[in-house]
């Protein structure tokens, strides 16, 4: 037999994380699920660092000229359409199996919290993959201050 210690406050914090969870999956940031019809909202990765805005976006199927994106006043917006694996085949007499890979409009809308240089945007395409670099506007980019030794 042992003996564990009871620590009522680290039940507390658990359940506390656990409820901040629910509420920040529930209503902050759902996960959408998707009929036909339905836009999807694409998954990315978004960071930054001292010199630029990054977004990673895995987009399969599409080539380049099939993205359709845009920046308007700090908001940057990813869109397209995923088209049926099987569009144009599809018969009444087709009985699924399962039917999971999605098909339809995407799109991903993003609120930059950082002004960017518009006319130095990158935007990089390879394997399905999409990177988008967007060198952050002088007047945001972190200065270094030399301070000098008084004599």
């Amino acid at each position: 037999m042992s003996v564990v210690r009871w620590r009522p406050f680290d039940d507390m914090l658990s359940l506390r994380e656990a409820m901040d969870r629910l509420v920040q999956d529930s209503f902050v940031r759902p996960a959408r699920v998707q009929r036909r019809g339905e836009r999807a909202e694409l998954p990315v990765n978004a960071w930054e660092d001292d010199e630029s805005v990054h977004v990673v976006a895995r987009v399969p199927g599409q080539e380049a000229d099939d993205l359709d994106i845009t920046i308007t006043e700090g908001v940057l917006t990813i869109r397209g359409r995923f088209p049926s694996p099987v569009e144009g085949e599809e018969s009444k007499d087709w009985r699924w199996y399962c039917n999971e890979l999605w098909s339809g409009p995407f799109e991903r809308i993003l609120n930059l919290s950082t002004k960017v240089q518009l006319d130095k945007i990158d935007a990089v395409f390879k394997n399905g993959v999409l990177h988008l670099i967007l060198p952050k506007a002088e007047e945001v980019k972190p200065k270094t201050i030399k301070v000098k030794v008084a004599n």
